[in-house]
């Protein structure tokens, strides 16, 4: 059944507000978290039996896409800027598992970017190498790597199964050639069409199709041929974003001709068409934005209450900790946040000087813990067990939550979401505007800083 919205609340709603990949949002987080503090995080790390989820970020891409606001360099694909990058990325891998002292098993493993497929079949066979003279790998569970369809071979496809990479995601965007052109990423059908068959052929686990809804030139008319497209290749999960206008973040956003972005209700109408037509194919919603066939992990770990959500979106989560390689890479350690530093000649600084290369973080307090379980448990599961969380922290969430009861009652009255004495959940209309539903709980957001920008909510 389509969900219907009429306009006041989607004007109350239309707000810049977080994605809630992290609590504290990044805008709060600081240099005090420095290299020291990480390096007693991972001291600490090695000396539990905590298993591990591991990102690195590899941040090259052979050509600019005007949309993306991800840390990128754009380079001619060479082998010697890989080859340096790896060098440099090695060094960090090195100084990481020394404080970490021992070995760690790895539970997940991504590989993320820029594009990961820019580096060679014997680049990524180097670095699989790198990692597993430090970690044991578990190959039961989730290795993924983001590939471009424009900067893969059979040949390099076959390598990464080879390696042990069981699940992959790929950029598609939007099939429509005027949208492609926008945003420069000349990208047909028919070339999806034959990297996808290629990962059927290797038997990957799973396949993911990134989509973004709201870029220039997109109709509800153009995306729902896109999605046509998409439904008949049948990937085994959608991710399907919201497109994230942030000018001050990347500058490329300012060639785009801000008449032809769809807004507001527009766009809405695009995700909503969309949500249907998927639901319609035999695809399951999970959680805000992201869509699978019921006999993925996704969907499973979704019904099971088993989803998690982190820098990479939503997440299996497999493992207790996760650390984070690479210029601008992530990591959440001991209840701690660490950010590498963004700017590649920066990086390689550090690292020629023996220093991890930490830029900034946060260390949660007990309330930031409190305040991010019940950000992830609506983000993930759309609903508060108020006896899950007495048990877990202590206190009624009615009393503790006292300042946020206007917040509660408006999402109810706005049919958001409905509550009962034991429990908070998300109805079908609040998982559109789940993002809202979360901002009400953030303390730092309501303390109204200022300087903090976000994308648009809807």
């Amino acid at each position: 059944m389509t969900i219907q919205i009429d306009k006041n609340t989607l004007e109350k709603y239309d707000v810049c507000g977080p994605r809630y990949t992290s609590y504290p949002t990044a805008p709060q987080w600081s240099s005090d978290v420095n290299a020291n503090v990480y390096a007693a995080r991972l001291k600490a790390f090695g000396q539990n039996d905590k298993t591990l989820s591991l990102y690195i970020h590899i941040p090259f891409c052979e050509q600019l896409c005007y949309f993306c606001a991800c840390n990128k360099v754009i380079r001619a694909s060479e082998a010697k800027v890989g080859d340096e990058f790896l060098n440099h990325l090695f060094k960090e891998m090195d100084m990481v598992a020394v404080h970490i002292g021992q070995r760690k098993l790895i539970r997940q493993l991504h590989l993320g970017g820029g594009t990961p497929t820019y580096l060679s079949e014997s680049q990524l066979q180097k670095l699989f190498t790198k990692v597993h003279s430090h970690f044991d790998i578990d190959f039961q569970e989730e290795i993924a790597i983001e590939i471009d369809p424009r900067t893969v071979s059979q040949n390099k496809l076959k390598t990464l199964r080879d390696l042990g990479f069981n699940r992959l995601s790929m950029g598609v965007q939007d099939f429509d050639a005027k949208v492609q052109d926008d945003i420069n990423r000349i990208q047909p059908f028919e070339q999806v069409r034959q990297v996808h068959q290629w990962c059927k052929d290797l038997k990957f686990i799973s396949v993911n199709f990134d989509l973004i809804y709201g870029l220039p030139y997109q109709t509800r008319e153009t995306f729902a041929k896109t999605v046509d497209l998409v439904i008949r290749l049948r990937p085994d999960r959608i991710a399907l974003y919201s497109f994230a206008y942030v000018p001050w973040l990347s500058k490329p956003q300012n060639k785009f001709n801000l008449e032809a972005i769809p807004v507001h209700d527009e766009k809405l109408d695009i995700f909503i068409q969309s949500r249907d037509h998927l639901l319609a194919h035999g695809y399951e919603a999970i959680a805000m934005d992201h869509f699978a066939l019921t006999s993925d992990d996704m969907a499973k770990a979704f019904n099971q209450g088993k989803l998690h959500r982190n820098f990479m979106g939503y997440t299996l989560k497999p493992a207790d900790e996760y650390i984070g390689l690479g210029p601008s890479a992530i990591g959440f350690l001991e209840n701690t946040y660490i950010q590498n530093v963004k700017v590649l000649p920066q990086y390689y600084e550090q690292m020629s000087k023996g220093q991890l290369p930490v830029e900034r973080g946060k260390v949660l307090s007990a309330d930031d813990q409190i305040r991010q379980w019940v950000i992830n448990r609506l983000m993930c599961r759309f609903e508060i067990d108020k006896k899950e969380f007495l048990t877990k922290f202590g206190f009624a969430f009615e009393a503790y939550f006292t300042p946020e009861g206007g917040h509660i009652h408006d999402c109810i009255e706005d049919g958001l979401i409905s509550e009962n004495p034991r429990r908070i959940r998300v109805t079908d209309l609040g998982k559109i505007f789940i993002r809202n539903v979360c901002m009400g709980f953030d303390w730092y957001l309501r303390q109204n800083n200022g300087h903090q920008r976000f994308s648009r909510t809807v």
